[in-house]
């Protein structure tokens, strides 16, 4: 068999769509991860004062997951309006979604000032974050992966996926520069309010990155055929949520399940550590800040690496690989934390999101390859959305809840594990799809003939 042409260099369009999904999705992640951090850090005495600390904190992230409760209504929202109007108009009214009510949290009153109105505003702006996140994730990683070589789906559909460690990576820097620049009491009295009002800037770079990339091609082609269709008489499925819900239930529940573990440990790698780190270990906030901080750098280079291997091995097995990693890295990791050593807990969380990005960067392709063109927003936006209900949304609050009745992080590693396991079994049943042409895969049932297969590099 004949060896396949090298594939061709990126366009200079694909590399502004690149581009402008990363800025958004950066953005995008600021805002909601910063939140997360405000939370663990002083969102807890702000708004809800007079309790305990540990039950402040926990009243502190249930506000937290309301985001994410919030995020499948906004994947149902946009998801519907991406497949029947495009991704770019969406991708543009999510980020100034989110990026407004980040501005806006920076500008509330505390409890002091306002008394309880001030939670409920708090839940109300957290409320619009999740909205607009469930719908940027679907919107941004679809434009990518609708575009360009689709030999190297897996390695370009992976860059908004680092938006997630940048977006970490400037939230946790910005909140690591205010809190080591100023007196806790500075801090807390106004320091906090500084990188949510940053979001403003952020945004504007965001919306003109956005505002200068075309429609995905893939789709246009397949809305044409579908007018094309209507014009002629045919059947064509209305409502994207309906054809979802009908052929590709399946490919659902396998995006459902691939997001447990992937989601439920990024979350306690990054949020719950920096409550576990500072009220059960007794490390300084600076010192848990720290460290997330560098390993987020981290996470970020490795992701376009683990997804450049999942075009040359497939999805699963480096999915897979990462669902392994987490679960044995479970135990570890909460004994290399308690050892109060800076070195050992920057060591417990790099080597977690290193595990976390073999998870994260192949699930854009693979998601995108899951489904039909008129209802990809749709179902990769229900499939993984829908799921940080059940995982991301309560982890921080489940593992702090562990940790208050048990005082031990045995329970919450197992936590982990159960996690990974069932990742691993969603995936492990799941079909590879690293080959599937995403312009050819219109539509059909699930359970249909496999669309035409993709040569990859080394065929």
């Amino acid at each position: 068999m004949a060896r396949a042409a090298a594939a061709p260099p990126p366009s200079a369009n694909l590399r502004r769509i690149v581009a402008a999904s990363l800025i958004g999705t950066t953005v995008e992640w600021y805002d909601f991860f910063l939140y997360g951090s405000a939370a663990a850090l002083v969102f807890n005495k702000l708004f809800f004062p007079g309790s305990d600390p540990l039950v402040g904190t926990l009243l502190s992230f249930l506000t937290y997951a309301v985001g994410f409760a919030a995020r499948p209504v906004g994947a149902l929202v946009f998801g519907h309006y991406g497949d029947r109007l495009g991704r770019k108009k969406l991708l543009v009214l999510s980020l100034l979604m989110m990026g407004g009510a980040t501005f806006a949290i920076g500008l509330l009153p505390t409890h002091a000032t306002v008394g309880t109105a001030a939670p409920v505003l708090l839940t109300a702006l957290r409320l619009v974050q999740g909205f607009a996140l469930g719908g940027e994730w679907g919107g941004a990683v679809l434009l990518v992966s609708e575009h360009g070589d689709a030999r190297r789906r897996g390695f370009w559909a992976s860059w908004p996926q680092t938006g997630a460690p940048a977006g970490q990576l400037l939230a946790t820097g910005v909140l690591s520069l205010m809190t080591g620049l100023l007196p806790a009491a500075s801090f807390a009295s106004w320091g906090w309010r500084v990188p949510f009002l940053l979001s403003g800037v952020l945004v504007v770079v965001g919306l003109w990155m956005r505002l200068s990339v075309d429609e995905s091609p893939v789709f246009r082609a397949a809305l044409e055929r579908a007018e094309a269709r209507r014009a002629a008489g045919a059947a064509v499925e209305k409502m994207p949520l309906v054809a979802v819900l009908r052929h590709h239930w399946r490919e659902v529940l396998t995006a459902m399940g691939a997001r447990m573990a992937e989601n439920i440990s990024y979350y306690v790698l990054t949020a719950f550590v920096l409550v576990y780190a500072t009220s059960h270990t007794g490390l300084s906030q600076q010192t848990a800040l720290n460290a997330v901080l560098i390993a987020s750098a981290l996470h970020f280079a490795v992701i376009p690496a683990w997804g450049a291997l999942s075009d040359r091995i497939g999805r699963r097995p480096v999915y897979l690989l990462g669902a392994v990693g987490v679960a044995a890295w479970a135990f570890p990791f909460f004994a290399l934390v308690d050892s109060r050593n800076f070195g050992l807990l920057l060591l417990a969380v790099s080597v977690g999101l290193v595990f976390h990005g073999a998870m994260y960067a192949p699930q854009a392709a693979f998601f995108a390859e899951l489904f039909a063109t008129r209802m990809r927003y749709s179902g990769a936006s229900i499939g993984a959305q829908f799921a940080s209900v059940a995982a991301g949304a309560p982890a921080p609050l489940i593992a702090t809840a562990l940790l208050a009745d048990y005082d031990s992080p045995t329970p919450i590693a197992l936590y982990v594990i159960a996690a990974a396991l069932l990742t691993l079994l969603a995936v492990g049943v799941a079909r590879e799809t690293r080959s599937r042409d995403l312009a050819a895969v219109e539509e059909a049932p699930a359970g249909a003939a496999a669309s035409p297969p993709v040569p990859s590099a080394g065929a």
